[in-house]
């Protein structure tokens, strides 16, 4: 009953609101006119133009509603109020402050110039808060990539008469957390000291102060893994795969753990290697034969793309247009091998329509276009294409550089879009250096990569240490008359004052140089070099501080030498067959007697063969040095025109420690030799220590010997207190040591401690060396 009689009233409720909303939804106004509050800045007209209402017309609520929301979104004002005046639309507006200046405070890690770089809020323009919350996420992320993830921006605004601020960051940098620990799950051949190399990500070490690859970067482990990906790729595993990253907080906070877990499966070597041609007129057998890559060697997709590469360079010089070759692999499980079938077969006839090159503000565009080896109306090769990107990459003259294709003009051609970002390309450098040649020094280099954005190579550098001076001016240009040509050039002066020698060198030189390639890994160079030299006494009369040889040879002043030079180099690291084996091959003769005063044959050679074993973990080295002088002028050669050897060359001995000798007058004076030959093996292994440590050791054998003094003024020379040169026949000497590496931020430092074995008398034994680390 009671339900019944409350039924009436709900229905007469339901019909007020229903009427109510009808009413309010066809509700309207017209305005006459439009009346602004609170502007200071903005013109009432602007305002009247957001709302969008024209005098006189009928306005919805909903319309209405919209005009304040377009005023609202200008984002220019704090607050927005419309207020229906009969015929008269009242706008009652604060505006937001503009921006009077833009401070940060509390950055010391990164400094203001590039903090401003960020963020959008600029001085002059109307203060957003959103935009200014947006700018201190964006710093905030800065100083994340840095490692620093605790670091907080607080934007703050302190306002100012005339409705101005003054915006504020405040910056609380924290401590930078770094990777404690980088450990692999899965890895069963290479070690974790080994996978570690290979990434760009490092754990913490003694040097953390100034090494910043040790923060974690999101980035950073992306690219380590693509990284990691091609290390296992380059050596067989096919199969490899990285199942997962994981990064935790160490439980002090203070630093991260990456654990990184890989599935490495097995390595497969190369089966089967042929050649087949779908392209009538085209011998698969000559084609066979440009092959490098032999069955059984450790499959990896480099050696598939340089084969491929080998092949159609063949195929262009055999005028075969539009070729392609198509590596078609077969996987054996059976026997972990992959059969390789190179098909040619003929590609879409498309064509290079044009080369754009953008974004390119310095950099001419010719040096970008020298990159590429094909040009305007070639066939298109995409795998050349993706080549050329990577030596445009290569030169290190932009911060970016993208290169994609379009289509061009017509289906059948396409056009190449370069698009670069520039980068600095010009250093200063100052630092310090030591030897035991030449004691510490100062350097500094001024060196521009890109002179005038012509690709050229321009340097100066000034060196001083306790023992010697040098200023040389240096020039490159890489392609010169647009080919593959280098063109070096290298002049200077230099001053020497060595602790082995009793005199002082004054000298100054002339240098240009070509080379070009002429295979894959070879190369020749032709140089010229005039050399001005002098030989000084380092007081008077000079028979109180040098024997009669050397008296002799200061006596000649100064004379010059005008030679031309060929050079054989053949280097196999870095496109061999083997990643973890290599060859350095260098051969060199130079012809004195184009001028100048002093006639002669001076030739050398180096051949260099460093192999990794025990999954890369131990490093295996034999060197072979040797050089010869034939000297063809009327006057004696110097000293300073002989051979002589140093700790570089030969371990166990001082600079000049071994090889003829002059000890008359009571000296004991290095007078080189016309003849050496040394050989050095070495070793290189981990310690055991902990990675971040940087240290590893090593072991080395040394064998060499100096002789030959030939064309060169004896009299008056003793051994001894007998007449004659102290070695001039020459005899083996030998050392052996042990070598502790330590890498570290300043670069790598090798302390070599060795013993020698077999020596003369008269030979000056070390039995410690501090060096830089020499790179094979």
């Amino acid at each position: 009953m009671l339900y019944r009689r409350l039924i009436p009233f709900f229905l007469v409720f339901a019909t007020v609101s229903l009427l109510s909303a009808g009413l309010a939804s066809a509700q309207s106004y017209t305005f006459n006119s439009i009346q602004v509050e609170g502007n200071k800045r903005i013109p009432t007209s602007t305002i009247a133009a957001y709302t969008g209402i024209n005098p006189g017309e009928p306005v919805s609520a909903g319309e209405l509603n919209a005009a304040y929301q377009r005023i609202v979104d200008s984002g220019v004002f704090e607050s927005v109020d419309l207020e229906p005046r009969g015929r008269t639309l009242q706008i009652n507006v604060t505006e937001r402050p503009t921006i009077n200046r833009i401070s940060i405070e509390g950055n010391r890690r990164i400094k203001d110039e590039n903090l401003v770089e960020f963020i959008e809020s600029q001085s002059r323009q109307v203060f957003n808060p959103a935009i200014a919350e947006s700018d201190a996420a964006i710093i905030a992320e800065a100083y994340s990539q840095q490692g620093r993830i605790a670091a907080t921006v607080t934007p703050r605004i302190i306002r100012r008469s005339d409705n101005r601020v003054d915006l504020i960051f405040e910056i609380a940098e924290g401590d930078t957390i770094e990777v404690e620990r980088i450990s692999f799950v899965g890895n069963r051949v290479y070690s974790d000291r080994r996978l570690r190399r290979v990434l760009e990500t490092k754990q913490a070490g003694l040097l953390r102060a100034f090494i910043r690859s040790d923060t974690l970067i999101e980035d950073r482990i992306e690219f380590d893994k693509q990284v990691l990906r091609d290390f296992y790729l380059s050596r067989g595993y096919v199969d490899f795969r990285i199942l997962g990253t994981n990064v935790e907080l160490t439980k002090e906070r203070d630093g991260y753990f990456l654990v990184i877990n890989v599935q490495e499966g097995q390595q497969f070597k190369f089966g089967q290697i042929t050649t087949v041609s779908e392209i009538n007129g085209v011998s698969a057998e000559e084609f066979q034969n440009v092959l490098k890559v032999r069955p059984g060697v450790v499959y990896s997709p480099t050696l598939v793309e340089n084969s491929i590469a080998r092949m159609e360079r063949h195929g262009i010089k055999q005028s075969v247009d539009f070729l392609r070759v198509e590596p078609r692999i077969t996987r054996n499980d059976r026997d972990l091998t992959l059969d390789v079938e190179f098909a040619l077969v003929k590609g879409p006839r498309i064509f290079v329509e044009r080369i754009d090159v953008e974004g390119n503000t310095t950099t001419l565009d010719r040096v970008v276009r020298q990159q590429f080896r094909i040009v305007e109306g070639d066939p298109f090769n995409p795998r050349e294409i993706r080549e050329s990107a990577e030596r445009i990459r290569a030169l290190g003259f932009f911060a970016t550089a993208e290169v994609d294709t379009r289509e061009g003009s017509s289906p059948s051609q396409v056009i190449v879009d370069v698009d670069v970002e520039e980068q600095p390309t010009g250093s200063l450098n100052l630092g310090g250096s030591y030897s035991v040649v030449d004691g510490f020094g100062i350097a500094i280099g001024l060196t521009e990569n890109n002179f005038l954005g012509r690709g050229q190579r321009l340097s100066f550098n000034i060196s001083t240490a306790q023992e010697s001076e040098s200023y040389v001016f240096g020039f490159s240009e890489p392609y010169l008359l647009g080919r593959d040509l280098k063109f070096d050039l290298e002049l200077g002066v230099a001053t020497r004052s060595s602790s082995f020698a009793s005199y002082d060198i004054d000298r100054g030189f002339f240098s240009p140089a070509l080379t070009f390639p002429i295979s894959e890994n070879a190369r020749i160079q032709a140089r010229y070099r005039f050399d001005d030299s002098e030989m000084e006494a380092r007081g008077e009369p000079a028979s109180d501080f040098s024997g009669e040889v050397i008296q002799r040879e200061i006596a000649q002043g100064r004379r010059s030498s005008s030679a031309f030079g060929l050079s054989y180099i053949y280097d196999s690291r870095l496109t061999g067959l083997n990643p973890n084996a290599g060859v350095l091959v260098q051969i060199g003769a130079d012809f004195g007697g184009l001028g100048g005063d002093n006639k002669y044959i001076k030739s050398t050679a180096k051949i260099v063969a460093q192999k990794r074993i025990l999954n890369e973990e131990v490093v295996l080295r034999a060197s072979l040095e040797a050089g010869a002088l034939r000297w063809q002028s009327d006057t004696p050669s110097r000293s300073i025109d002989r051979f002589v050897l140093t700790p570089a060359i030969m371990r166990g001995f001082e600079p000049a420690g071994i090889g003829p000798r002059d000890q008359s007058n009571g000296f004991d004076d290095a007078i080189g030799g016309n003849y050496y030959a040394v050989a050095r093996f070495e070793a290189e292994f981990p310690l055991g220590l902990p990675e971040e440590l940087g240290l590893r050791g090593g072991v080395f054998y040394d064998i060499g010997n100096l002789w030959g003094t030939g064309n060169v003024d004896t009299t008056g020379a003793t051994c001894g207190g007998a007449a004659g040169v102290c070695g001039a026949d020459g005899s083996w000497r030998s050392a052996i040591g042990v070598s502790l590496l330590w890498t570290t931020g300043f670069g790598p430092l090798r302390f070599n401690f060795s013993k020698a074995l077999q020596k003369e008398i008269f030979d000056k034994e070390q039995s410690f060396d501090l060096t830089i680390q020499a790179r094979f």
